[in-house]
């Protein structure tokens, strides 16, 4: 394929925005190459500007549940933008989508709508916080929630180290405030509470990881989480800005059946615009201002456009009963396909799924936490990666992100990329 049109916007951009992007990822920097820059999308495939089409396993990192420009959702955008497109007050919509949304997640009474992913986690924590009264938090390595100078840590394997920081930018201070697990690794999360005795406010982490690739909690890891926050008054929270909606209507609270007291949202819960979601219990919630000490405020959180998407994204998931399974099935018929085709080239391979989520790994032994995430062969993927774009294919350009699957995927786009698979394992 050739990307002259957007080698050439690629080096306008370099000039103005740092790197070139305004997301790290989007630079293929951990695969090397010049990035493609999207012109449009319809459904299961992106275009570029160079005339490419693409089959997309992105899909925006997730917030593509049904596709590309659904048309509910574009049609409620577009009916909503004639009305006004921010006001800085309370709109009706933002009323119904939280009663929909408390409605088809287990657990929660009240919710706050923010603009992003890293809002939500930023603000979880901070509520938490503030309603422990307490100040560390524990996350996990490999798990990403934004750009927060809270999770922008790394504490070391000592149970009592000091953190700090994997960015520049971020302080000691609040470094020493974030102790750092393995995903997993139940033994090591009690050592780490064992070592801060009364000064845990919180666990977070994602319930099914995406950020380290697709790694599923082994089992009784988040029941365990569960039962540790119980004995020890820790907040448990779980980032589902990607898995919210997308594994279940109640995301992976209902999916693995362990309530958490705090859960994030993001993604599919804004059908494609920017939005992001924190939600609990009103003993919690309400200690948010303007009812409580709590401060967290923003000019555009809860704006009517990005309201009207996830509330069109919502209820069509909500009243599509089979959604969730054709979800899954599709995922199932990929990863077998890929699997049989890496198989018959003898390629080296371990492919985690769950629900619409799937990651191909190329290691031998199973990848279950950041560690063994990282020994997959990198360069292999960087081969596959840019095999699979120069047929047509987009994956993440990483090998430490998840696939996510769409329901507008045909079976006969599934096997188009199947059969790339196997032709490109020929030379892995």
């Amino acid at each position: 394929m050739l990307y002259q049109r957007s080698s050439a916007l690629f080096k306008e951009a370099q000039k103005v925005i740092p790197g070139g992007v305004n997301s790290p990822v989007r630079a293929f920097s951990a695969v090397g190459g010049t990035p493609i820059f999207a012109k449009s999308a319809k459904g299961a495939y992106v275009y570029d500007e160079d005339g490419n089409r693409f089959i997309d396993y992105i899909n925006s990192w997730g917030p593509m549940l049904l596709g590309h420009a659904f048309p509910p959702v574009v049609d409620a955008v577009v009916e909503k933008t004639k009305q006004g497109t921010s006001f800085g007050m309370p709109t009706a919509i933002e009323t119904e989508i939280a009663e929909l949304a408390v409605s088809m997640v287990p657990n929660i009474d009240k919710i706050r709508f923010v603009n992003s992913g890293t809002e939500a986690c930023m603000s979880a924590i901070r509520l938490a916080r503030g309603y422990t009264k307490k100040d560390k938090i524990i996350k996990f390595a490999g798990c990403y929630h934004g750009h927060s100078d809270s999770f922008l840590i790394a504490a070391g394997s000592g149970a009592v180290t000091f953190g700090t920081p994997n960015s520049p930018g971020v302080t000691q201070g609040t470094a020493k405030d974030t102790l750092l697990a393995t995903y997993n690794d139940l033994e090591n999360v009690n050592d780490l509470v064992d070592s801060n005795k009364g000064e845990i406010a919180a666990i977070i982490l994602e319930p099914i990881a995406g950020n380290m690739g697709c790694i599923p909690p082994i089992d009784g890891f988040l029941e365990g989480l569960r039962a540790i926050c119980d004995a020890h008054n820790i907040l448990l929270i779980f980032d589902e800005v990607m898995t919210g909606f997308r594994l279940a209507n109640g995301g992976a609270q209902e999916l693995k059946q362990v309530n958490a007291d705090i859960v994030c949202f993001g993604k599919v819960v804004g059908g494609g615009l920017p939005v992001g979601a924190f939600a609990a219990r009103d003993e919690i919630m309400n200690h948010l201002a303007p009812m409580g000490p709590v401060y967290q405020a923003g000019t555009l959180s809860g704006n009517p456009l990005a309201m009207a998407a996830g509330l069109a994204m919502l209820k069509t998931i909500n009243s599509d009963k089979g959604l969730m399974n054709r979800l899954e099935e599709k995922t199932k018929y990929l990863h077998n396909g890929i699997a049989d085709a890496l198989n018959k080239n003898n390629v080296t391979h371990t492919i985690n799924r769950i629900g619409s989520m799937i990651s191909v790994h190329f290691s031998e032994d199973a990848v279950v936490d950041f560690d063994s995430a990282a020994k997959g062969n990198n360069d292999t993927f960087k081969r596959f990666f840019h095999g699979m774009l120069n047929k047509g294919i987009y994956i993440a350009p990483s090998a430490f992100e998840t696939w996510f699957i769409t329901d507008a995927l045909s079976y006969e786009d599934l096997n188009e990329t199947i059969a790339a698979v196997e032709d490109i394992a020929k030379d892995l």
